[in-house]
């Protein structure tokens, strides 16, 4: 039951603004129309009684006008149809049923001037019994002569929803409100939905363009907040991102003169051991430079076709490494057209294949695409990461050391550097062992 209720509540607010509005429409509808048909009820209640009452009035006025010897013949003749039942009585009619309520008794003795008797001979006695309740109207009204003319008038039942026009007037004023309610909820929610959209770009481009500050009130003081979050957030990321810079394009010179003057070391081994340092000193430095272009990039967009470039990074990287090119290949459509940074997402590539090929001795490419998504999974063949290492690696400047150590090179920078430019175009990358052995990188960009 829960999980069916799940499905009938729709997931947009949209849905939801709408289905209650609805709801609401059609609880004012009903309480509006139960009000309608017991007003209906009233009036018709006090019609049909009027029309019984005229009924036994006009047969009474009849007779009253007529011949003594008349009466009954008048009364047989006239006072059986449509369901009447009259007699004349010489006593006191018999109280079968209750009398009308007060307010209807009063109603109906006015309507009695309605009818021209004359005054003289217009009923002074006289009886209102039964009503709705009992499906007729008994009426005893004594003539002048002292006899009682009794008079039995069915009463119609009441319909209150008798109405040819009516189920067509609800049906066209349901759905013409239902129309507008859709309408109105779909143009009032959707800044909600340009706002998320707004955020979804945010995380794609720090860059991105701000969200116009127009509409009513409340959206516009949200979408003026948002553009001052984002206009923080790139100013916090420039900061950060000019430190780095900075502090590594001021080490290259010190750095510079220090390999200088290690050449003038006369101990062999001791000025072969500073310059490897020195050497991986600036390696690291160049890396953090590389980082922070890649942080600040304002490289366009542009529509690339993805199995050309994955094609371009593998022959790169087999060139480079002649010995593991038959171990370099790639798997997918000869054709995948995606928006993308084509360099950054090549440096991106290029370091992710260039680690395969460092620690796994192989770069197996497979290129896959989704109608939402772009997913490119290197593969290669070494001994993978142990579980609680798959994060940690992505942090900067970190290293496992059981492999990845000073010897075998990497300043621990190419995974950050490759989740960070994954991250800019809205996508990410993830690590994880294979089963048969190796370690396996997934690019996932949106389509």
């Amino acid at each position: 039951m829960s999980a069916r209720r799940f499905r009938l509540w729709p997931a947009t607010l949209a849905g939801r603004t709408a289905l209650v509005l609805l709801l609401s429409l059609a609880a004012v509808q009903v309480a509006g129309l139960t009000i309608h048909a017991l007003d209906r009820i009233g009036l018709q209640e006090q019609a049909d009684q009027r029309a019984a009452l005229v009924r036994a009035l006009v047969l009474y006025r009849n007779v009253v006008l007529s011949q003594p010897a008349e009466r009954q013949q008048l009364v047989a003749d006239y006072g059986q149809r449509g369901g009447m039942r009259s007699t004349i009585l010489h006593g006191v009619p018999r109280r079968d049923m209750p009398p009308l309520r007060p307010f209807l008794q009063r109603l109906l003795r006015a309507e009695v001037r309605l009818v021209p008797i004359p005054f003289a001979l217009r009923p002074r006695p006289m009886l209102l019994l039964g009503g709705e309740p009992y499906g007729r109207l008994h009426v005893a009204m004594r003539l002048p002569d002292g006899a009682w003319l009794d008079v039995h008038v069915p009463l119609p039942p009441l319909r209150p929803w008798d109405s040819p026009t009516f189920l067509v007037a609800f049906l066209l004023m349901t759905a013409a409100a239902a129309v507008l309610i859709l309408w109105a909820t779909r143009r009032l929610i959707r800044p909600v939905g340009l706002l998320a959209a707004a955020a979804e770009r945010l995380g794609r481009d720090v860059n991105a363009e701000p969200l116009p500050e127009t509409g009513p009130l409340e959206l516009a003081q949200a979408a003026h907040a948002f553009n001052t979050m984002a206009a923080r957030i790139r100013r916090f990321v420039a900061d950060r991102t000019f430190l780095l810079t900075a502090i590594g394009h001021d080490l290259k010179t010190p750095i510079t003169r220090l390999q200088l003057r290690a050449e003038f070391i006369e101990d062999e081994e001791l000025r072969a051991r500073m310059q490897a340092d020195l050497d991986e000193l600036l390696a690291m430095v160049r890396s953090t430079l590389e980082f922070g272009r890649d942080v600040a990039t304002d490289e366009p967009l542009s529509q690339v076709d993805l199995a050309s470039l994955v094609r371009t990074v593998a022959d790169e990287a087999a060139d480079l490494r002649p010995d593991l090119a038959p171990r370099v290949d790639v798997t997918g459509p000869e054709h995948l057209t995606a928006a993308v940074r084509p360099m950054a997402l090549k440096r991106a590539l290029a370091n992710l294949v260039g680690n395969a090929l460092k620690y796994g001795a192989a770069a197996h490419i497979a290129l896959a695409a989704t109608p939402r998504t772009v997913t490119i999974a290197i593969e290669d063949e070494g001994a993978g990461l142990p579980p609680e290492e798959i994060e940690r690696v992505f942090q900067p400047f970190y290293r496992v050391e059981t492999s990845r150590n000073r010897e075998t090179g990497g300043t621990g920078l190419g995974l950050s550097i490759a989740r960070n430019i994954a991250r800019a175009h809205g996508g990410d990358v993830t690590l994880a062992s294979r089963p048969g052995g190796g370690l396996r990188a997934t690019i996932t960009l949106p389509q």
